[in-house]
């Protein structure tokens, strides 16, 4: 059992929605032949039903066939199979007549039967996996429509009558109408899932992309003017020192001033940047994961850390939640702060995580890494511990000693 559940565990959610419509499909192909080639054999002599047993397989297999090259071409992988299509309906008119002209030449009551619903099942079927190669809405109902009016019309001239024929076509309109509309939606359904999933990262792409135009414009804001009245002043100590003027010295040494602010505000830009507020990460945590569809709980709170003690954790919630996004397929997350002894500890558990990549070096392999938080915590004496923690559900916990008037601060605030 462990193959298997680490085989789909390794797939991502539209992997998993692709591999279910595939083999539903092809289940699709095992019922026509249980329900209308195995039964068979209840119902008539071995020679007949074996006869009929192995035409609807043939029909089953081509159709399972057909379902899989539609879908590879749906998903862009190969070309439309015009050709197997229009073989797979030669072939389902073929089988379906044979059908007819085998009762036809045998008698009894079981044996129409038998035919009968080889007849109409093969034609049911051939209607709904031909519509999974086809898009336009049009297209689909001439596909179901005509293998309709063709079972009437092959049907009354072989002894079903006006009305056997038209309740035969009837019946192939109804359910090859459904199985048709089982595969639009199911097509329809699959797009969804891929089209929503690129969505979800065409969103992290563009949140990276909004933070790095941030940063840009506060360097540029920064920089800009600052460079400006360098370049300026740097030209106006030029022509003052080829003229031998003392003020060259003076605006060089204005020069060497905005220069020395320069570097202090790119230090404080890139400080900033660097270092991470709890509180502003714990709430930009809960807006990610709800966004992503994750149902999330995020508890605790941050009065009274140090401002050292919020920075590190706040990479930790940061990580943290990044590595949740990335990694596994979680449906729920939970964040959660507390004091405890002089500590202040951060916990985050999520599940979805596979057997195969629920270990720390899997899940901490994005972004910084636990290796970088570690080095972050350490820098306050913390500690991270990380790991699977059984059923699919990983933790990651962050423990960061208090001093002891901060610590009693945080408790008071709790409390």
């Amino acid at each position: 059992m462990r193959r298997p559940r680490r085989w789909w565990g390794r797939k991502s959610t539209p992997a998993k929605v692709e591999t279910y419509t595939r083999w539903s499909f092809h289940f699709f192909g095992v019922i026509e032949m249980l329900a209308m080639g195995a039964s068979a054999y209840e119902r008539v002599g071995p020679r007949l039903a074996t006869g009929l047993a192995v035409l609807v397989t043939v029909h089953a297999a081509v159709g399972m066939a057909v379902a899989s090259r539609s879908l590879d071409w749906t998903r862009g992988l190969r070309p439309q199979p015009l050709r197997l299509l229009w073989g797979y309906a030669a072939l389902t008119a073929v089988i379906s007549t044979g059908t007819v002209l085998l009762a036809e030449h045998a008698s009894g009551d079981a044996v129409d039967t038998a035919a009968g619903s080889a007849f109409g099942g093969v034609l049911c079927f051939g209607a709904g996996m031909i519509t999974l190669g086809v898009r336009d809405r049009r297209r689909v109902v001439a596909v179901v429509g005509g293998f309709a009016l063709g079972t009437g019309l092959v049907s009354f001239p072989l002894g079903l009558g006006a009305t056997g024929a038209l309740a035969v076509a009837a019946l192939v309109l109804v359910a090859g109408g459904f199985l048709a509309f089982t595969s639009v939606f199911s097509v329809w359904l699959l797009d969804a899932v891929y089209t929503l999933d690129e969505a979800k990262e065409t969103r992290a792409r563009l949140a990276v992309a909004e933070e790095r135009l941030r940063f840009g414009r506060d360097m540029h804001d920064v920089m800009g003017r600052n460079l400006a009245v360098i370049a300026l002043k740097s030209e106006l100590a030029v022509q003052l020192s080829r003229r031998g003027r003392p003020e060259a010295v003076e605006q060089m040494i204005e020069v060497q001033r905005i220069a020395q602010e320069s570097q202090r505000e790119v230090r404080d830009v890139v400080r900033g940047y660097r270092e991470a507020a709890l509180e502003v990460e714990l709430t930009g945590a809960r807006g990610v994961l709800s966004a992503a569809g994750i149902d999330s709980e995020v508890t605790g709170g941050t009065d009274g850390l140090p401002a050292e003690v919020q920075s590190a954790l706040g990479w930790v919630v940061r990580e943290a939640t990044t590595n949740v996004l990335r990694h596994g397929d979680a449906q729920k997350c939970a964040v959660a702060v507390r004091m405890s002894e002089g500590r202040v500890v951060l916990t985050v558990e999520n599940d979805g995580v596979p057997e195969v990549t629920g270990s720390a070096d899997a899940v901490g392999s994005g972004g910084c890494g636990l290796a970088g938080l570690r080095e972050r915590l350490a820098a306050v004496d913390g500690t991270l511990e990380a790991g699977s923690v059984g059923d699919g559900v990983f933790r990651l916990t962050a423990e960061v000693p208090l001093p002891s008037s901060a610590g009693a601060a945080a408790l008071e605030a709790a409390s």
